[in-house]
């Protein structure tokens, strides 16, 4: 314990600790005090000027250097949305690139026996004059897999078989007669449920439906509306729209029951299995007209819009049954691959020497065949929009994709790997697309050149007379002229003994 002397001996420097605290004190309040008593009176009205005390001098600032991190985050905290941008768009460009690099060096093999024979068919429901039809065979076929082209006619069996392939081969399947249709699809069943062998007195496996990918025609005419004649429409309907349809149809039975062979293990089958082993079914349409539906392309709008509708429906009536329906929507490829070497010169040349020009005399020729009227009318805007820089499905002459892209994704889902019901692939599928859905509809129509007609051509009586002329029938003129003033207040409308006379009238002439 501490003495007494100890105690006595610590009191001077207690004491003369709190008396600097006190003094510190004190000299902050009165530097405090004044400081607020100047400032008051430098600023106060009622003083005279020279004897306002001078105001304090400004605080000393200190530059001290800043390094680059520094410097860095400074602009980082002022650009905070910028900065938000470059990072998302450099993630996406780096995830693109991974994806693209990782899709580039995946193995696409299909599935083969112990024995080496092929076990995976594809059936591809599309017209063997395409040529993505010939290069999506060929390419299955390298993959490893065994490819049935649907054909209609013989001149369609020729083309497959001229492909040399022995794993290519024409599937004989007459649409517009259903019991010929139905006896083709459970003679291909058979096919399937029998058991093959690589080499002769080999091990025998079976095979199994991998696929069917229906390919409608790609082809479309591009004319005003009121140019296209019915029958025109009521073809392009029968050959583009319901012969698909049809097409597909017919083979609804084959995708939805499960063939019986002698494998034991294919009875115990759980859904994942049996999801696995389910057919796929890819429907292939355009995807750029559809998506903006621009001036001139109603044919192809209407069918495309039609199928994608279909698919859908499609999609919904077998994902109970676990088999999955992927729409594909292509966009431009280069099929230079399929066209005879003189016209690839030919373009080439074209392209060289003013194609713009040479499309745009192509173009106007076509105006020509059109009705007087007509030409007026939507001469103009056709042949802006056709050799627009941002024409649908030409994109300022930019070549389209590789077809190897489009075989990938093919592929990739009739393996599983993408799952995804609408695959998009091609030169401008994703643009256009995008631009459908949020760029106005005007500015896209101004972009191609549309532009406002203020001249119209005066209306031409018909040759087999107006109402203001009245019918050829030989009734009474009173009763079948019509006046705007007076009484009559009506206007006369052929009965229907007179509908044979106006078949095939056209008010364009």
């Amino acid at each position: 314990m501490p003495t007494p002397e100890d105690i006595l001996a610590a009191v001077p420097n207690e004491i003369q600790k709190y008396a600097c605290e006190v003094a510190e004190f004190v000299n902050g309040s009165v530097d405090q005090v004044a400081g607020v008593i100047r400032e008051v009176l430098a600023t106060a009205e009622w003083v005279p000027e020279q004897f306002r005390p001078p105001p304090p001098p400004p605080p000393a600032i200190i530059t001290v250097p800043v390094g680059a991190l520094e410097r860095f985050q400074n602009w980082i905290g002022r650009h905070k949305i910028l900065t938000a941008f470059v990072l998302l768009t450099t993630g996406t460009v780096a995830y693109k690139t991974y994806q693209t690099s990782v899709s580039i060096r995946k193995k696409r093999r299909a599935r083969r026996s112990r024995t080496g024979g092929r076990v995976e068919v594809v059936v591809v429901a599309g017209s063997p004059a395409l040529p993505l039809t010939r290069s999506l065979a060929l390419d299955l076929e390298r993959k490893g897999f065994i490819v049935f082209v649907v054909c209609n006619t013989h001149d369609e069996e020729l083309m497959v078989q001229n492909l040399s392939r022995p794993d290519i081969r024409p599937l004989g399947i007459d649409i517009t007669d259903p019991p010929s249709a139905g006896s083709s699809i459970d003679h291909f069943a058979r096919y399937l449920q029998s058991p093959h062998c690589a080499i002769p007195k080999g091990e025998k496996y079976h095979i199994r439906l991998k696929a069917v990918i229906l390919i409608p025609s790609l082809n479309y005419t591009t004319s005003p509306i009121a140019t296209i004649p019915p029958s025109s429409f009521a073809d392009l309907f029968n050959t583009h729209l319901l012969h698909p349809i049809v097409t597909i149809q017919a083979f609804l039975p084959l995708l939805t029951t499960r063939l019986a062979t002698a494998e034991k293990k294919e009875i115990t089958e759980t859904p994942e299995t049996r999801k696995d082993k389910s057919p796929k079914v890819l429907v292939f349409t355009p995807s750029i007209i559809p998506s903006i539906n621009p001036p001139f392309h109603a044919p192809e709008a209407t069918v495309c819009s039609a199928l994608s509708a279909f698919t859908e429906v499609l999609a919904a009536e077998l994902g109970p049954l676990q088999i999955p329906v992927t729409h594909m929507q292509l966009g431009t490829f280069d099929f230079s691959g399929f066209t005879p070497a003189q016209q690839r010169v030919q373009r080439g040349q074209n392209w060289s020497g003013g194609r713009q020009q040479q499309l745009l005399l192509a173009e106007e020729a076509e105006t020509l065949n059109w009705p007087e009227m007509a030409r007026r009318t939507y001469a103009r805007n056709f042949v802006n929009q056709s050799t627009s820089a941002i024409a649908p499905g030409k994109i300022g002459g930019i070549r389209g994709s590789s077809l190897k892209e489009l075989h990938n994704a093919v592929f990739d889902v009739i393996d599983g790997s993408l799952t995804s019901g609408t695959v998009r692939v091609g030169l401008g599928a994703s643009v256009y697309g995008f631009v459908g859905r949020w760029v106005p509809r005007t500015v896209v129509a101004y972009m191609m050149g549309i532009r406002k007609v203020d001249e119209l051509a005066a209306w031409q009586s018909s040759a087999h007379g107006t109402p203001r002329s009245g019918s050829n029938n030989g009734g009474d003129e009173d009763d079948q002229k019509t006046t705007i003033s007076g009484s009559e207040s009506f206007i006369t409308v052929p009965g229907a003994s007179d509908h044979h006379s106006y078949t095939g009238s056209n008010v364009w002439k």
